[in-house]
């Protein structure tokens, strides 16, 4: 079965083990399993069980050309951030995404002077194509 981007909604395990295969590349289970653990102790097999099931979402691909199978991500990180941030913004700010920047940075004002840096650069050039 085979769909685009826009209709997956990975789980927040799947989520951990895309996170694992952009950081990784293609990777084996063992690897992705050693990965994952880093942030939460999780099982050679329930790892092998996620990416089973997220080949067939379509989330990963599988190279079975050797003994241990190799599994990389199908979709990109920038892609799936984009998807579900919109999801975020469209179920949870009524579609605004200022609504959505404005929670994110004005109740935890935890934002670094770099991360500033790189949002005003973001507000400059969107600024900049707009006139």
């Amino acid at each position: 079965m085979t769909q685009t981007v826009s209709q997956l909604r990975p789980t927040a395990a799947e989520l951990g083990i895309l996170r694992a295969l952009w950081d990784l590349g293609p990777s084996t289970v063992r690897q992705v399993q050693e990965a994952v653990s880093r942030d939460e102790p999780t099982g050679y097999t329930t790892v092998l069980k996620f990416l089973q099931i997220m080949h067939q979402k379509g989330l990963v691909e599988r190279d079975e050309s050797s003994r241990a199978h190799v599994y990389r991500a199908r979709v990109t990180q920038q892609d799936t951030q984009r998807l579900m941030t919109s999801q975020l913004v469209d179920r949870l700010f009524d579609g605004s995404r200022s609504k959505l920047v404005l929670a994110a940075l004005g109740d935890s004002g935890a934002a670094t002077p770099e991360e500033l840096a790189a949002i005003r650069a973001v507000l400059n050039d969107l600024e900049r194509r707009s006139s």
